[in-house]
């Protein structure tokens, strides 16, 4: 499965994946998730937002253990960043019915379309969309850098955007959510286990700084008559990182847009985007606000204008605590392995779904910590130490 789906929508200079949703890339990861629900025999749907499922047993039953991650990816992304988890539920499938488990709930594995936010600018859309976080008028006012809203590009794929909406239906179908994902860190590789449990997701949010000056020519402005964004952008990206460090939190500056975007100009307009995670929210607003009060100094001090948007937020998630108990138990004392509870930084489909159903994460092993990146990479053993532990996972949760 690994070797079918890795050359799909890979960039051949970066190595990366490009993986966007409603593009071709995503059509042959969606062909590819249908093939491998056909060739196990799974009763395979699309539901209204575009999520992919395959049941074993009758969805409509109820109380259905349900696994699986997303396909998608950010630009130049890693192999491992939501299709592990895919690939990983396939594989304890096929592990459970070479054991010959026989399971007294339903079992469902799920493809969550856009995960990465990568094309239209907002992560978890088909799973905020099946929970109500995303309201119909929001999904269909998101447009990617070309100009084609969310609607047009799923029309185009063939699927339907006038049935978008939340899913309550769908929802009261799930007992249990677990999603298995590569760590987005080092703490398994610094402790020495192979596979963890999540606690919870840090709050975290995007924010969008807007700077606005004057344009002008690069080479005849004096210094002194310039209004020139890009000198307070650049001193509130050194704001963002020295106030995440006092916070012991993470402060990102990693999409910029300029205009008009010459060597030789002086920008008119400096738009940058920060992504901002503390492990609770006081420290989280702490460190947003004094950003944003850095770069408002910074903007006065060289007479441009400011504009402070938050484009999107989610709280502080933590996994439901009978499931994330059960999971441990499963692990620990059914199997004795040792496996420890961390917290991550990382927004998942998950924790999206926490507030509707029990929802609970596996993390599997990261040696360099790197995520986001092709040089993203979690070692074969370890991957089938998480498809072992997500087996044990699912054939204690599905047969009680």
């Amino acid at each position: 499965m690994w070797a079918e789906l890795a050359p799909l929508g890979r960039h051949p200079d970066s190595g990366g994946y490009r993986r966007y949703a409603w593009t071709g890339a995503d059509r042959d990861c969606r062909a590819w998730f249908r093939e491998q629900a056909d060739v196990r025999g799974l009763a395979y749907e699309v539901d209204r937002n575009g999520n992919q499922w395959a049941w074993l047993g009758d969805p409509a039953a109820g109380d259905a253990v349900v696994t699986g991650s997303h396909l998608d990816s950010v630009p130049d992304g890693g192999a491992f960043d939501g299709p592990l988890g895919v690939v990983s539920s396939f594989a304890a499938l096929d592990e459970l019915r070479r054991r010959g488990t026989r399971f007294t709930r339903t079992l469902a594995i799920v493809n969550f379309g856009d995960e990465e936010g990568a094309r239209f600018g907002l992560a978890c859309v088909g799973s905020r969309l099946t929970a109500g976080h995303l309201t119909v008028e929001q999904a269909h006012r998101l447009t990617d850098a070309d100009g084609i809203t969310l609607p047009r590009a799923m029309e185009a794929a063939g699927y339907d955007p006038d049935a978008i909406g939340p899913d309550p239906e769908r929802l009261a179908r799930i007992g249990a959510f677990v999603e298995l994902h590569v760590e987005q860190g080092r703490a398994l590789d610094l402790s020495g286990d192979r596979v963890g449990i999540a606690s919870a997701i840090w709050p975290h949010g995007r924010w969008r700084f807007d700077f606005r000056g004057e344009a002008n020519h690069a080479g005849t402005t004096r210094i002194v008559d310039r209004r020139d964004p890009m000198p307070p952008y650049a001193e509130t990206v050194l704001a963002a990182r020295r106030e995440a460090e006092l916070a012991g939190a993470v402060a990102t500056f990693g999409k910029i847009a300029v205009e008009p975007n010459g060597v030789n100009a002086i920008p008119s307009l400096v738009r940058g985007w920060l992504d901002s995670r503390a492990a609770d929210q006081e420290t989280l607003d702490t460190v947003v606000t004094a950003v944003r009060e850095a770069a408002l100094a910074h903007a006065t001090a060289h007479g441009v204008d400011l504009d402070v948007v938050r484009e999107s937020f989610t709280p502080v998630v933590e996994f439901d605590h009978a499931l994330r108990d059960e999971l441990g138990r499963i692990l620990g004392t059914d199997t004795g392995l040792k496996v420890p509870v961390l917290g991550t930084g990382a927004g998942h489909d998950a924790g999206i779904l926490s507030g509707s159903i029990p929802t609970a994460m596996l993390f599997v092993r990261n040696p360099t910590g790197v995520s986001h990146s092709p040089a993203e990479f979690a070692a074969e053993d370890d991957c089938v130490a998480g498809v072992t532990a997500l087996a044990d996972v699912l054939e204690g949760l599905a047969r009680t």
